[in-house]
Formats: structure tokens, sequence, C-alpha cells
């Protein structure tokens, strides 16, 4: 074994025990709701005879809530583990950090094709430890997946390039398409891909039947899918498309918060650094510039999908690219060297101060923030009927439902997982009364709405009227609803 591969696998095993950190945590740190609906989903097809093509959310009343989503192949192989082993959030996660360990050697293989052995070795440092792609890479989520059978397939397709052996064709296809059914955005990864075609056909490249065939099975099954979720949020309420809302412009200040998130919180400022120096100093090879491409298509998708990157996950492909580019820049700084002695303590310092950094902005993201929704579901699933009805004043974070097992409203009930604050008592009690009707049986708010009571007296005298409050503690309340008048 040669000193670089012992090197790359001592980093993987670190970077997976980094991974494993709190892995069976509940769903309570920073990214709570988004974990929350895909674990719900994976309950929901293990409790519901697995229907694959119709994923159900619990925030739909007593309507069946099936939803638009991704590709959903993750919660499905969840609830498959759950029928043997029983619901955990560790299984779930798991998928996360499994796919991240099959992408490494992918990756470093991409860079070391591209910028050298040095710098894929750096490359991979980064890659492995960057804040966002820790937390990431342990959550349930489609992101971390998604990417990953990205740089799979980028790689493949790269080699393919070199030696025209349709395995590799076909390998690149597969795992792009998949990458694409699991997350629609990974479709930037287009804009690398459109280089190196371009590099080595020009136009000629429409004459490519090998391309062809590329397109078809990388796209194809996406649109398929998409249309099918498409269908399933325009027919069943709640009429939801997961990332819908997400294409609009934003103003240059909120551009400017995302960028500053991403080069501190995200990335770290070490990493930002040395990418900056490396998108400078990179070595222009043959592929040189495909990181360049992805850097300007993700870019564009920031602009474009302003309001969406309100997520730090969408911005999760800038991971490898300022990886890549950080690598590059450490080669760069290596060849001008020659003490080894200098070398060396540089890297020790470079690589010290990178990990750091990146452990005090990650610690932050395991801290509870919807601690106080886990209990309400709880207490809700411990003194409520199974079939009762929940409005959940919740500011659209479905983690009540999900440890309540109860199905209910988010509060307000219309746009509540984006814009759920009432204008004005008159609405609050204009959507209290809609939905009791509806059958809800209780109203519970948690300590990050208790504001509500005091800022809307009406609503809140109104609640006195009909409702009781027989829990109520310093987390939240939970309001037994009394039937709608005849």
């Amino acid at each position: 074994m040669t000193r670089t591969i012992k090197l790359v696998a001592t980093m993987s095993i670190f970077a997976v025990a980094a991974r494993l950190v709190l892995v069976n945590q509940q769903y309570i740190d920073h990214w709570s709701w988004r974990q929350s609906d895909v674990a719900t989903i994976a309950r929901n097809f293990s409790e519901n005879g697995f229907p694959f093509a119709y994923p159900q959310i619990d925030w739909a009343g007593d309507a069946p809530g099936y939803v638009g989503t991704e590709f959903p192949i993750l919660p499905f192989l969840a609830a498959i583990c759950y029928k043997f082993a029983g619901i955990h959030e560790w299984i779930g996660r798991s998928q996360a950090v499994i796919f991240f360990v099959v992408s490494l050697p992918f990756f470093f293989l991409l860079v070391r094709k591209i910028f050298g052995s040095t710098a894929a070795i750096w490359a991979t440092l980064f890659y492995s430890f960057a804040p966002l792609n820790v937390f990431a890479g342990r959550s349930f989520m489609p992101d971390v997946p998604s990417l990953s059978l990205a740089l799979i397939g980028l790689y493949f397709f790269l080699r393919w390039l070199d030696n025209e052996r349709p395995i590799f064709l076909g390998g690149a296809a597969i795992a792009i398409s998949l990458a694409l059914l699991i997350k629609l955005p990974t479709a930037v990864i287009g804009a690398p891909l459109l280089f190196l075609v371009w590099q080595k056909w020009g136009w000629n490249f429409l004459k490519r039947p090998g391309l062809w065939f590329f397109a078809a099975i990388t796209l194809l099954p996406s649109l398929a899918w998409y249309w099918h979720a498409h269908q399933i949020a325009e027919r069943f309420y709640p009429h939801h498309f997961f990332g819908e809302g997400g294409i609009r412009i934003e103003s240059f200040s909120w551009y400017w918060n995302i960028a500053w998130r991403t080069a501190t919180l995200s990335l770290t400022p070490v990493l930002a650094i040395m990418a900056i120096i490396g998108l400078l100093v990179a070595p222009r090879g043959k592929y040189a510039w495909l990181f360049h491409w992805w850097l300007a298509a993700m870019v564009l998708f920031i602009i474009a999908v302003g309001y969406g990157n309100r997520h730090p996950w969408y911005q999760l492909p800038l991971v490898p690219i300022a990886a890549a580019f950080a690598g590059a820049a450490c080669a760069f700084f290596t060849s001008k060297i020659s003490s080894r002695i200098v070398v060396m303590t540089l890297s020790i310092l470079l690589a010290s101060s990178f990990a750091i950094i990146a452990y005090l902005y990650l610690r932050p993201l395991y801290e509870s923030s919807a601690a106080q929704l886990r209990d309400a579901g709880l207490e809700l699933r411990k003194t409520t009927a199974p079939d009762s009805l929940i409005i959940a004043a919740d500011t659209g974070d479905p983690t009540i439902f999900y440890y309540a097992e109860r199905k209910g409203w988010h509060f307000l009930e219309e746009d509540g997982i984006y814009n759920g604050n009432p204008g004005d008592s008159h609405q609050a009690i204009a959507d209290l009364e809609r939905l009791r009707h509806r059958g809800a049986t209780h109203l519970v708010f948690t300590a990050n709405t208790f504001w509500w009571l005091e800022s809307y007296p009406e609503f809140t005298r109104h609640l006195a009227e009909v409702a009781t409050l027989p829990n109520a503690t310093p987390r939240f309340r939970i309001y037994k609803l009394t039937g709608p008048a005849e």
C-alpha cells in the first residue's frame, strides 16, 4: 500500500468517525424540519404498505397527505430497514454516511486526474472535513447521496472520454441519473459535462450516438418522475411540491449573506481563502477548466434560486469545488518551496488550523433548535388518541407531527411552511375555526410561538372560549378544542 493510499484511507476513517458523532440524535438540530419530513415519509412507507410512488407527510390533516418530492428511494430504503431494526434516527442518517464514503475515492481520483496527486490529497482533506459536508453527511436528507453520485458519474465520464469504453459511459449515465432523481438541483453538474464534450468534439458532439444514449439515460427518468411528482402536488391536498417557490431573485444583501455564510460557516475561512488562491494558480491542463465551469454554474444557480438558497445545503456542491481549488493551491505552494521541513511545518499548521476552525463552526449545528417541538410531540403521543388531529403553531417545522405520530395541520394552514404568522387576530381566528370544522381536536404552541398569545389578544380571548388548557409547560402549551358550534 503506497503512502498516498494510506494517507487517504486514514483521512477517510476519521471522516466517517466525524459523521457518526450523535448519529442517533433525535431530529432536533438546526436542520430538524427537513429531516423530520423525510423521516415521516419513511415511516409512512413502512406503516402503509410501501406506496413508493406516493410519498406521504403528516401535516395534511385528515387527507392522505401525498406530496410531490424527489425520487423517494432513500426514505423507501430506510422504511425497509425499519421492518428489521425498528424505527431509529441512525438508520436514515447512515445512508448519507455510506454515500459519502463511497464518493471519497472517486473524488480523490477526479482531482488527481485534473490537478495531480498532491492537490488530490489536500482536496480530500478539505472535502472530508468542511463543516457543511460533515453535517450534511450525517443528516437524513438527499443532498449528500445526490452529490456523491454526481462525483462518481463525473469521474466515470472523464474515464470514458479517455478510452471510450461503454462500461464507463454506462456507469456515468446511471450515477448521474440517480443523482438527479434524488436531488434535481444537482443538474448543475451539466455545466462541467458540457464543457468536457465541447472541449473534445465541439458541435460534433451532436453526432456522437454515445452522448445521445447518455442524455437519454440521464434525463428521461427524471423527466418522468418529476412530472409524476408535479401531478401528485396538483391533485392531492396540501398541494405541496418539495422545493417549490425557491426560484426567485433576491436583493444584493441577501446574496452577500449567503456568500459570507458559505465562506465562513460552511467552508471555513481557511478553505475559502485557499480556494480563491487555487482559482488563480490552478494548473491549466487538459481538463483544468472543469471545476471553473461547475463553479460558474453554481453561482448562476444561487442567483436564480435565491430564495431556495436560504438553506445552506443548497450550496453543498461548492464544497468539492472549493476543496479541489484549495488542493491545487496547496500543490502550487508545495512546488515552490524546496525545504521539506518547511513544507511539513506549513502543512501541519494549515491542516490543524482548518480542523480546529471547522470544529468550532460545526459544533453549534448539533445544538438543539427544536427540542420544544419534540417534547410537545411526545406529550401529544402520550395524551391524545391516535386519530386526533393536531393544529401546530410550529413555524412550519413538522417535528411535532413526527414525534407525536399524529396527523394535523401547520398553523396557519395556508402557507404555514413559509409564512406561518397571522397578519392579525381575525386571520388567526378564521383559520382556527376552519380547522375546527374539519375535525381538529388539539392546538399546540411551543415556546417560539408563545408570543402569538400576547400579540393577538382577540385570538387569545377566542381561544379561551373554544378550548381548555389541560397541559402547559415552559416549553409548550396543548389546548383541547371543543367541537364546532352547529
